[in-house]
Parts: structure tokens; sequence; C-alpha cells
């Protein structure tokens, strides 16, 4: 099985293909330098196999890298978030970190 994860910055959002076939995405929304994820989605034929963990690592990867500050009204990406917090939870912005955590 290969997963690819790729930003598509004209639709504003993360997808990720599997064979080459769309599996799922994460819809943001960027503002300067905060990038708040709002949305993910997976294709029920593509559920329990790990595709919106691997969605949401590289998508965090992603945000990391750019040195962007996340907003993750998801609740999987904070559920993510929350169950990684070594390397994640220092993306999130400040105020948001506890509530984060608390789920």
């Amino acid at each position: 099985m290969s997963v690819e994860v790729a930003d598509n910055r004209e639709l504003d959002r993360y997808e990720v293909h599997v064979d080459g076939q769309l599996a799922g995405f994460a819809q943001y929304r960027l503002t300067g330098e905060r990038i708040t994820m709002f949305h993910v989605e997976v294709g029920a034929e593509f559920e329990g196999r790990g595709i919106g963990s691997q969605l949401a690592k590289a998508a965090l990867d992603d945000v990391a890298a750019r040195g962007l500050e996340l907003i993750p009204r998801c609740p999987f990406v904070a559920a993510y978030v929350r169950r990684h917090p070594d390397p994640y939870l220092d993306l999130v912005a400040e105020p948001l970190r506890d509530s984060v955590m608390a789920g």
C-alpha cells in the first residue's frame, strides 16, 4: 500500500492518496503564520488502516517545518496532538495547549 500526503494549497487542504486514489483530506485556513485545522475526513473504504493518523502526522510535520502556529479546531487533529505531545504540542498556540491536552 502506497500512502502519499501532499499540501493542496489551491483547495487549502492536505490530501492523502492511497495507491494513487484520494483517500482523505485535512482542511485548513492559513492566516499569516497561523494555520487553523478544522476538518479531517477519510473515506469509509479507507477507515481502520491508520490513514487518518498518517495524514495528521504528515500535515503536522509540514506545519512544524514551515514554522507555523497551530490552532487545532478539528477534534481528530487535537486528539492526535494529545496522543503525541512530543513534538506536536509546541506547535499549538500557547493559550490553547491546556485545553488541547484536557480533551
